[in-house]
């Protein structure tokens, strides 16, 4: 038996946006145990440098392997585009990020190979999301539009608010315009939004949830390397919780989104 395969994942996000993806592991794979770090002293990562994201998320991983997890997600589009290929060889358990497993299905969802990207401004300029997509098919157009008002209308909980309709409407414009039949919502905050967006860009285009992927990816991540836990033995806390800040507003949003309560510690995450 291998002990490794009832160790928990470790997750981390900038904030609160990754608890999506916390959902979607919750909800796709509910034998894993989950350790999840929100660095909410620090947020936004979109409008950092590469440097400074890089070594945040480096100190997120030092802390997240005291906690004994078999393996990581990086739950943060932004991080997962400018730190993940850095971190990945210095570590020795497997790690994902969530830009690939929505990109991957981007590529199989689109027909008239048009596609289109929205995402946090240093995402956007990263280039990951078009480079990947490209790699996987040259005839592929992509078109991405950074979209920085979207995550703090989500956490002001304005989901359905008529003035984010108009915020949508505006984004949006020049991404139809593209004819595009496929759009990845490149931020984990955006999947909250997903019926205003579908509702503004109309049925004919598919909406790629990288949350729901990466779980999907994770899945077969951990299977891979023999270490999916297969629930025949319960170990431990199922569901832990960490933020760089105060607790109260994470704990708020994370009761809103997931389908058990939760209590958050809070870590100083600057001295790991």
């Amino acid at each position: 038996m291998n002990p490794d395969r009832y160790a928990p994942i470790g997750v981390f996000d900038s904030g609160l946006g990754g608890l999506t993806v916390v959902r979607e592991i919750m909800r796709n794979l509910p034998d894993e145990r989950l350790v999840y770090f929100g660095d909410t002293a620090r947020v936004p990562y979109g409008s950092k440098s590469k440097a400074t994201v890089i070594r945040y998320s480096r100190q997120i991983v030092r802390f997240l392997r005291t906690q004994k997890v078999k393996a990581i997600v990086i739950a943060c589009n932004t991080a997962s585009a400018l730190a993940l290929d850095t971190i990945k060889p210095e570590i020795d358990i497997p790690i994902i990020g969530v830009v690939r497993p929505g990109t991957d299905m981007a590529v199989k969802a689109t027909k008239n190979k048009r596609i289109g990207v929205i995402a946090t401004e240093s995402t956007i300029r990263s280039g990951l999301y078009q480079r990947l997509i490209r790699e996987a098919d040259g005839e592929i157009a992509v078109f991405a539009k950074a979209c920085p008002l979207f995550v703090p209308l989500v956490e002001e909980g304005w989901t359905r608010d008529p003035v984010t309709k108009i915020v949508a409407e505006r984004y949006l414009e020049d991404l139809l315009k593209q004819r595009i039949d496929t759009l990845i919502m490149g931020c984990t905050h955006y999947p909250l939004l997903r019926s205003l967006l579908q509702e503004v860009a109309g049925t004919d285009v598919t909406l790629i949830n990288p949350a729901y992927e990466t779980a999907q990816a994770l899945g077969r991540m951990l299977n891979e390397n023999g270490i999916l836990n297969d629930g025949q033995i319960e170990v431990g806390e199922r569901y832990r919780f960490f933020a760089s800040d105060t607790v109260e507003r994470f704990n708020a949003f994370a009761n809103s989104i997931l389908p058990y309560e939760i209590t958050t510690t809070q870590v100083p995450i600057e001295s790991y």
